[in-house]
C-alpha cells in the first residue's frame, strides 16, 4: 500500500512540474491587450522555466545539480512561481490549490525520503 501511495506521490510531482509549465503559458497569454506581447510571454515563461529546471532540477542528472537547501529553494521558486503565475492570470483558487497540492507533495517526499 505504502509503495503505491510513494507511486502516486511521484506522480503527482510529475503533473505538478507540467502545471508550472501550462501556469506559466497561460500567464502569458493573458499579460496584455497586444498580441505580439502575450506571445512573447505566453511562449518565452514557459520556455524559461524549461530552461531553469533542465539545467538545476531535472530528475536524471541535471548539469548542476542542487541538494539541500538549494534544492528547496528551487523548488519554492520554480512552484510558486507556478502558483504566483494562475494567481496573477486571475485564478485565485486554482493557484491557491496548487501551492496547497506542492506543499503536500513536498513533505511527503521528505517524510519518504523520495527527494
Amino acid at each position: 500500500m505504502l509503495t503505491m501511495a510513494k507511486g502516486v506521490n511521484a506522480a503527482l510531482m510529475f503533473f505538478l512540474e507540467l502545471g508550472v509549465l501550462f501556469a506559466a503559458g497561460y500567464w502569458g497569454f493573458t499579460v496584455s491587450e497586444h498580441v505580439a506581447l502575450r506571445l512573447l510571454a505566453g511562449l518565452g515563461a514557459p520556455a524559461l522555466f524549461i530552461a531553469v529546471w533542465a539545467v538545476f532540477g531535472a530528475a536524471n542528472n541535471p548539469p548542476v545539480p542542487l541538494t539541500g537547501a538549494a534544492r528547496v529553494v528551487l523548488e519554492v521558486l520554480w512552484f510558486g512561481g507556478g502558483a504566483a503565475a494562475l494567481v496573477a492570470s486571475g485564478l485565485v483558487t486554482t493557484g491557491t490549490v496548487f501551492a496547497a497540492l506542492y506543499v503536500v507533495n513536498a513533505v511527503l517526499r521528505l517524510v519518504w525520503h523520495q527527494v
